[in-house]
Parts: C-alpha cells; sequence; structure tokens
C-alpha cells in the first residue's frame, strides 16, 4: 500500500512538470512562430526528460511491492 501511494506522489511532479513544459512550449511558438520547429523539438526533450522521473519512480514502485 506505502509503494502504490509512493509511485502517486512520483507521479504528481512529472505531470506538473510536464504540463508546464508544454504551455511555455506554446507560449514560446505563439511568440515567435518562425522558431516553432526548434522549440518543439526542444519540447520533446523536456518532457522526455521529466516522464524518466515517472519511470524512476515506477521502479521504485516494482521494487518496493517486492
Amino acid at each position: 500500500m506505502g509503494a502504490g501511494f509512493a509511485y502517486g506522489l512520483a507521479a504528481i511532479g512529472p505531470g506538473i512538470g510536464i504540463g508546464y513544459v508544454v504551455g511555455k512550449a506554446i507560449e514560446a511558438m505563439a511568440r515567435q512562430p518562425e522558431a516553432a520547429g526548434m522549440v518543439r523539438t526542444t519540447m520533446f526533450l523536456g518532457i522526455a526528460f521529466t516522464e524518466a522521473l515517472a519511470l524512476i519512480g515506477f521502479v521504485v514502485f516494482i521494487l518496493l511491492g517486492l
């Protein structure tokens, strides 16, 4: 039960982080449409690194569950 709670908490941070990254990327693309390709690439990298935190939390959840 505690492991599930820990994973839930570990998933909240990346969820908020991904929302922030995407929001700022959309804001940047609206401000400079000519740089949309570069901003999109950077956005996907930011999403990948942020999602890695949730993956680490999931691995810890699995290890604590054993």
